[in-house]
């Protein structure tokens, strides 16, 4: 079965066409297009005009090539600023006149669907996965098992993004203050926290490997690398190391976004909003343990087509939410 799934996320909106044969994603074509939904939800507690027009130009543009790929079905979920604002279901009505039934998913939901896309790549294997986004961090720990399906011990969704601790703690100055720097890791640190005593007690289910998604993450591999251009082959799978991050971390803190825009790895849209994130995922590491992660693209958009086809047939769902189909 051919599938559309469309994430509309705080920075990213991001297109995917797959095939799902056996409950596997045999082929999945993406797109993905920086549209900063979230941009100032975090102050108001609202999705700007602006940032809503943005994305229904690049919904328009994503609809068009879903209708030439002859798909069965379209999901569509939007997630962490869309579940901040107050006024999301004005954008919702926008997408419906559009022909398109969209949701706004609760965090727990968010980080099982992106748990089942990360776990294809590691079965039987215990994990602990981040998604890392504009918006919040998704935390997931358990197993995909390829005989009882999918074992989920926690899941946990914190407000902490690389938009939303760009815009409380790195934006006054650019570059940011070293006390800024610091109070947006103290932020970040307190926040996580809980989730590195969830294993306390599960001596037989410590999560060997710590899986990190989201577009900070394949910007840390990039940036490492130098890639120009973006080559998912380098980035799908890496293993990013603590102190990789950290030398990522000052080298980013000491130019202003327009510097960082220049530099070969990055989307200069991204730029103004990349060291949050990697503040973000430094403090991932430090309260979870690890001091390496593997950085993911099998990820939120996986778990949508696998469980988005699952739907249209009428079998069960591998995360037990049912999304509504268009």
């Amino acid at each position: 079965m051919r599938v559309a799934v469309i994430d509309v996320g705080t920075v990213t909106a991001r297109l995917a066409i797959a095939d799902v044969e056996h409950g596997k994603v045999q082929r999945l074509a993406r797109q993905s297009t920086i549209v900063n939904l979230g941009e100032g939800v975090d102050r108001t507690g609202r999705l700007n005009e602006g940032a809503c027009e943005r994305l229904l130009t690049c919904i328009d543009r994503y609809l068009k090539d879903i209708r030439g790929a002859q798909v069965a079905c379209i999901c569509c979920t939007l997630t962490s600023a869309a579940r901040d604002a107050s006024n999301s279901d004005e954008l919702l009505g926008e997408l419906q006149a559009r022909g398109l039934v969209a949701q706004v998913i609760p965090g727990k939901v968010e980080g099982s669907l992106t748990f089942l896309g990360v776990a294809q790549d590691f079965p039987g294997e215990c994990l602990l996965v981040a998604d890392n986004g504009g918006g919040s961090t998704e935390f997931a720990w358990g197993m995909l098992d390829e005989q009882t399906g999918l074992d989920l011990k926690r899941v946990r969704s914190i407000d902490v993004g690389c938009r939303r601790v760009t815009e409380r703690f790195l934006s006054r100055e650019d570059p940011p203050s070293v006390d800024d720097l610091r109070a947006a890791h103290e932020f970040a640190a307190g926040e996580f926290a809980p989730v590195g005593a969830w294993w306390t007690d599960h001596a037989q289910d410590v999560p060997r490997r710590l899986v990190v998604t989201g577009g900070t993450s394949t910007t840390i591999v990039a940036l490492s690398k130098a890639l120009v251009p973006y080559d998912s082959a380098q980035v799908h799978l890496a293993q990013v190391t603590r102190a990789q991050v950290r030398e990522q971390e000052d080298r980013l803190a000491a130019l202003p976004a327009a510097a960082r825009a220049e530099l070969a790895g990055i989307q200069s849209q991204r730029a103004p909003v990349i060291l949050g994130g990697v503040v973000a995922v430094a403090e991932v590491m430090d309260a979870t343990g690890f001091q390496s992660l593997t950085v993911s693209e099998s990820d939120l958009l996986f778990g949508m087509a696998l469980t988005a086809a699952a739907t249209a047939c009428d079998l069960p769902s591998p995360v037990g939410w049912r999304p509504k189909l268009s």
